[in-house]
């Protein structure tokens, strides 16, 4: 026994070593044993040195692999990280960041490079449905940080904090931002709020929790604002803005959201930091940007804010695509022979079509 194993092992390592000699390095190497009996026996020492075989017959033919379908090795990117922002960011090097509500859409900017991936609460409305931001409760927007995790593998993750989850005391936003690192997976949190705020963000960076300050418009707050209203449009606006600013980069924000405010304005309040600041509707002078997936993409057709810039127009195509997919079924033109399965050969249905015919 000792003897066959042997042999099987030798086998093995020249197929193994021919494979690397022929393959790319980072290419995973995946050895077909089907003809090799009882893959059991093959000695544990040759499996750690040949991680990437799949020593099951069964599976010998299929992908094996933790990359998302249709993802090249040479394209797997590092990890984001807090120190990769602050080499950008010294870099002057713009920061790109995106929204996602689930895993197709946090695996799409991941393969698209995205740096930063915003779980925000604005899925309350283009995805949920529901008429504001505050509807959304902490639970629901877990349930969704969870699956955009599964999808993200490379861009850093960061969790909306909807309104209610912060403002009641430190001590309650500082267990809720535990949650979205922990239960939610995320990799940092997001939160509204300028020098009111400064404590609650103090609290949560203290314990090793990044923080994502956002000023400017706040949706969280628009009835207090009086609507979706520009911010920062007077030089005394303005000031209290960049206090703010100050104020969450003293309490130890690494990045600040500015949102619907007057470029120039943006572009003072970023010169003033020694963190990034995420523009959305801020001008180009900001470290980055940042829009709503959904917006961008032409999906969300309710209503186009005048800072996002459509890069698609997907809604009439999902449109006329579901519109067809009815036509071809009221029609029976769908399914076709491509689209099904055989049975086996052999196998006669029409000798038991009449069988039950006679019952």
């Amino acid at each position: 026994m000792g003897t066959m194993e042997h042999l099987r092992g030798r086998q093995l390592m020249k197929l193994y070593q021919f494979s690397r000699s022929t393959l790319l390095p980072s290419a995973p190497v995946v050895i077909n044993t089907s003809k090799i009996q009882q893959p059991s026996l093959l000695p544990s020492s040759l499996i750690s040195v040949v991680p990437c075989a799949q020593i099951s017959p069964l599976y010998s033919s299929k992908r094996h692999s933790s990359r998302p379908v249709n993802e090249k090795p040479s394209e797997v990117r590092k990890k984001v990280n807090i120190t990769t922002l602050r080499k950008l960011y010294k870099k002057n090097e713009p920061i790109s960041v995106m929204t996602a509500y689930d895993y197709p859409s946090g695996h799409a900017l991941d393969q698209a490079g995205i740096e930063m991936c915003l779980v925000g609460d604005s899925l309350a409305m283009v995805a949920l449905g529901y008429s504001s931001t505050n509807e959304i409760t902490v639970d629901e927007m877990i349930h969704h940080c969870r699956a955009v995790a599964r999808g993200v593998k490379s861009a850093f993750l960061i969790g909306d904090m909807p309104f209610g989850s912060y403002e009641i005391s430190t001590q309650h936003a500082l267990q809720n931002a535990i949650r979205f690192m922990r239960e939610g997976r995320m990799e940092a949190i997001k939160l509204e709020g300028g020098v009111e705020m400064a404590d609650t963000v103090a609290s949560i960076t203290r314990v090793g929790i990044p923080v994502l300050g956002h000023i400017g418009l706040t949706p969280q707050r628009t009835a207090s604002l009086g609507g979706y209203r520009v911010q920062g449009k007077t030089i005394a606006r303005a000031k209290e803005l960049l206090k703010d600013a100050l104020s969450l980069q003293d309490a130890g924000c690494f990045a600040i959201v500015l949102e619907a405010v007057p470029a120039p304005v943006a572009s003072v309040i970023t010169e003033q930091l020694d963190i990034p600041t995420i523009g959305i509707g801020a001008g180009s002078g900001t470290s980055g940007q940042v829009l709503v997936q959904l917006d961008m993409l032409g999906v969300y057709d309710k209503f186009m804010p005048k800072f996002c810039k459509p890069y698609a127009s997907l809604a009439p195509l999902i449109n006329d695509a579901l519109s067809r997919y009815k036509t071809e079924v009221k029609a029976r033109t769908f399914p076709q022979a491509e689209h099904t399965y055989e049975m086996s050969d052999g196998e006669d249905i029409e000798a038991w079509k009449k069988s039950l015919m006679r019952k």
